[in-house]
């Protein structure tokens, strides 16, 4: 057996683990007040997150380009209450633009 066939099997058992005992986790636990406000904000910082590094990370090293301008352009649409789909759209043509001009 070869070691990405290890490392293939423990990832699976691991994630069938974290699975099961998250499942097992007694409700009560679950149904604190502090828990369920943490539990809500959690989707909010990941997402925060991989937006921050996917804009300003290129392999090892900080960069400010077009999809600063992107992520600029969405706030801004955002912030006037733009439908979603206009926000995307609005962030990919100026980093489109940006990412062609220069």
């Amino acid at each position: 057996m070869s070691a990405i066939w290890i490392a293939v099997l423990g990832a699976s058992f691991t994630a069938f683990l974290n699975k099961y005992i998250g499942h097992s986790v007694p409700e009560k636990w679950l149904n604190r007040p502090s828990f369920m406000r943490i539990n809500a904000l959690v989707p909010i910082v990941l997402l925060s997150a991989l937006v921050g590094v996917q804009t300003f990370a290129n392999k090892k090293e900080l960069v400010l380009d077009q999809r600063f301008a992107g992520v600029l352009v969405a706030l801004v649409a955002l912030k006037f209450k733009a439908p979603f789909p206009v926000v995307v759209i609005s962030a990919a043509i100026t980093s489109a633009a940006i990412y062609n001009w220069f």
